[in-house]
């Protein structure tokens, strides 16, 4: 029996996902590529590993196993990398980092220049909703995180990184007067919202709630990118982050409308539990965001400052 390292690393991969054209995006492979090494590795075993129902996916009782077994040896491989990297005196290891929807837009500036100075770093970033980066916090999945509202009920030391300014948004379609929308008509607008547990819904909830508006139709999207083509085809208005909209403003296919009482202004935040024995990966990078991140958000977010 002899199956390679890659093989290992293209089933685990599979078998987290579920889904073979995920896997070869992340692999950075073509889709024939990883399904042939799939078939590679399951020809060593005569029992299956997987099963394809209809057009799914599913790992067997024994997939699992094996996939268990693959992150552990990857893991183990990592770890001897890792340590031959340290012994030449390079910063090694890997970065764990949640970040909600939208601070996507933000993150990838501050990871850029320290990544590539340490060739020895392996990044993991997972981008989801408020309340599943503050999980990730709780069960020690994860280093860092970066929130725009730092969760009260747990113990955090964090960086303030800059402002997070939520605007009404609205398609071109829409024929702006020049003046500041009326509690009156806000209340007769078609409003877009974020799924529950994400921080932009909560904060566009507490506008509606503080200005005792009452709306007539809400519809709900999860992501901020279909919200965001969502509003662009005109289903309807929205609050949304600044920091997510950069092109479509410039290009048109979006348009702020002025309101009393927005922008309202969050600040974003890197942050991590207090009781957490950062790795010396994680220290680093936060000494290099307090050291740089006043350089970095003036070269990537000075237009911020327009709006």
């Amino acid at each position: 029996m002899y199956y390679t390292l890659h093989q290992l690393d293209i089933f685990y991969r599979v078998a987290q996902l579920k889904i073979v054209t995920k896997a070869s995006e992340e692999l950075f492979l073509t889709q024939p590529a990883v399904s042939i090494q799939l078939k590679k590795i399951q020809d060593q075993f005569e029992i299956p590993l997987f099963e394809v129902v209809g057009r799914k996916l599913y790992i067997t009782e024994f997939g699992e196993e094996i996939a268990l077994a693959a992150e552990n040896i990857l893991n183990e491989v990592n770890a001897i990398n890792y340590k031959a990297l340290s012994f030449q005196g390079e910063l090694s290891g890997k970065l764990k980092i949640a970040v909600v929807s939208t601070a996507k837009y933000v993150m990838p500036y501050l990871l850029t220049d320290f990544i590539n100075e340490h060739k020895g770093i392996d990044l993991s970033m997972d981008v989801t909703t408020k309340s599943e980066v503050v999980k990730s916090l709780e069960n020690n999945l994860v280093d860092l995180a970066m929130v725009s509202v730092v969760p009260k009920h747990l113990k955090i030391d964090s960086i303030k990184l800059m402002e997070n300014k939520l605007y009404l948004v609205v398609g071109k379609q829409y024929k702006h007067t020049g003046k500041k929308v009326s509690k009156a008509v806000f209340e007769k607008l078609p409003l877009i919202y974020r799924e529950q547990g994400s921080a932009t819904r909560k904060q566009m909830e507490y506008f509606i709630a503080s200005n005792k508006i009452s709306t007539y139709k809400k519809m709900e999207l999860k992501s901020n990118e279909v919200l965001k083509q969502a509003v662009i085809a005109g289903l309807g208005f929205s609050i949304m982050p600044l920091i997510g909209i950069k092109n479509e403003l410039n290009n048109g296919d979006l348009q702020i409308i002025p309101m009393q009482g927005l922008p309202l202004i969050t600040n974003w935040n890197l942050i991590w539990l207090s009781s957490k024995n950062l790795s010396s990966v994680a220290k680093h990078f936060v000494h290099y965001i307090h050291e740089s991140k006043f350089q970095i958000i003036d070269a990537h977010f000075n237009w911020l400052n327009n709006y």
